[in-house]
C-alpha cells in the first residue's frame, strides 16, 4: 500500500501534467486566433485597399459595354419618307395588325439579336418577308417566317426533307436567318447592304457595288448610291425596312396602339 508520501507525489505530478497540458492548449489557441487575426486584418487591409479599384473596374465596365447596335443610322431619303408616310396612313390598320402579331415573337428574336450584337430593328425583317407568319409559303416557294427557299435553307442548316421543314419552326429559322444575315453584313460591312443581299442575294448586290463604287463592301449611304442598279423590289425593300423600324420604334415608346 503507497505510503503518504509517495500519493502526495503522483498528485503533484499529475497536475502539473494537467498544467501543462492547459498551457499548450491555451497556447495553441492564442497562436490560431492572431494567425487568423492576422489572416482577417490582412483580408480587410486587401479589400480596403483595393475598394477603390474594383468600383473603377466595375465602372469601366459598365461604360466599356458596347451600346445596343442601331439599324437607323438616321440617313434621310424620299423612299423612307414615302414608307413612312404609308405606314402611318393608308397602311396604319395593317401594321398595326403586324405589330400585334410580332408581340408573339418579339422576345425570342430580341434576345437571339442581342446574343448576337444585332441591331434589334432587324425583327422587321420578319414583319416584311411574312408578317410573322411561320408557315407562310411565297410564290416561289420560300416557307416560313424569315422566308428561306429550301438549298439556302439547308445550307443554313435546316432540315428540308419529306414532312420534316425547319424553315417552319420559329426559333430554328430565326437562327438561320441571323446566321445569314451576319454573314451578308460581314461581307458587306453595312447593314443595308446586307438586308439588300437578303432581299436580293448576295451576287446582285456585289455587281452593284463594284459596278457604282469599285468596291466589294461599302456604307449604309452606300446602299442609296447604288440604288437605281438593284432590282425594283429590293429598291424598296430597304427603305420599308428602315420605315418599318422608325414607326414601330415611335409606337413602342408611346405605348399607343396604331389603331
Amino acid at each position: 500500500m503507497p505510503t503518504r508520501k509517495v500519493l502526495i507525489r503522483v498528485l503533484s505530478a499529475a497536475l502539473a501534467v494537467a498544467m501543462g497540458i492547459s498551457t499548450l492548449v491555451a497556447g495553441l489557441e492564442h497562436s490560431s486566433f492572431l494567425v487568423q487575426a492576422t489572416h482577417s486584418e490582412s483580408v480587410v487591409a486587401a479589400v480596403s485597399a483595393g475598394a477603390n479599384s474594383v468600383t473603377s473596374m466595375a465602372s469601366s465596365t459598365i461604360e466599356s459595354v458596347a451600346k445596343p447596335v442601331s439599324l437607323d443610322s438616321g440617313y434621310q431619303h424620299p423612299r423612307i419618307d414615302k414608307w413612312v408616310e404609308r405606314l402611318t396612313t393608308t397602311l396604319k390598320q395593317d401594321f398595326a395588325t403586324s405589330m400585334t402579331r410580332m408581340d408573339k415573337y418579339s422576345a425570342m428574336i430580341t434576345a437571339k439579336l442581342d446574343a448576337k450584337q444585332m441591331p434589334r430593328e432587324l425583327i422587321y425583317l420578319a414583319m416584311i418577308e411574312s408578317n410573322f407568319n411561320p408557315t407562310a409559303r411565297s410564290k416561289v416557294g420560300a416557307v416560313g417566317m424569315w422566308q428561306f427557299m429550301s438549298a439556302t435553307a439547308r445550307q443554313l442548316g435546316l432540315t428540308v426533307k419529306g414532312r420534316t421543314d425547319e424553315r417552319k419552326n420559329p426559333a430554328d429559322a430565326t437562327d438561320a436567318a441571323l446566321t445569314y444575315l451576319s454573314e451578308l453584313h460581314a461581307r458587306f460591312g453595312s447593314w443595308y447592304l446586307a438586308a439588300a443581299a437578303y432581299n436580293s442575294g448576295a451576287g446582285t448586290v456585289s455587281k452593284a457595288l463594284r459596278k457604282v463604287t469599285g468596291k466589294t463592301q461599302g456604307t449604309d449611304e452606300d446602299f442609296f448610291r447604288i440604288l437605281s442598279s438593284l432590282p425594283r423590289e429590293t429598291q424598296d425593300y430597304v427603305p420599308k425596312l428602315i420605315a418599318s423600324a422608325r414607326v414601330g420604334s415611335e409606337i413602342e415608346k408611346s405605348g399607343a396602339n396604331a389603331d
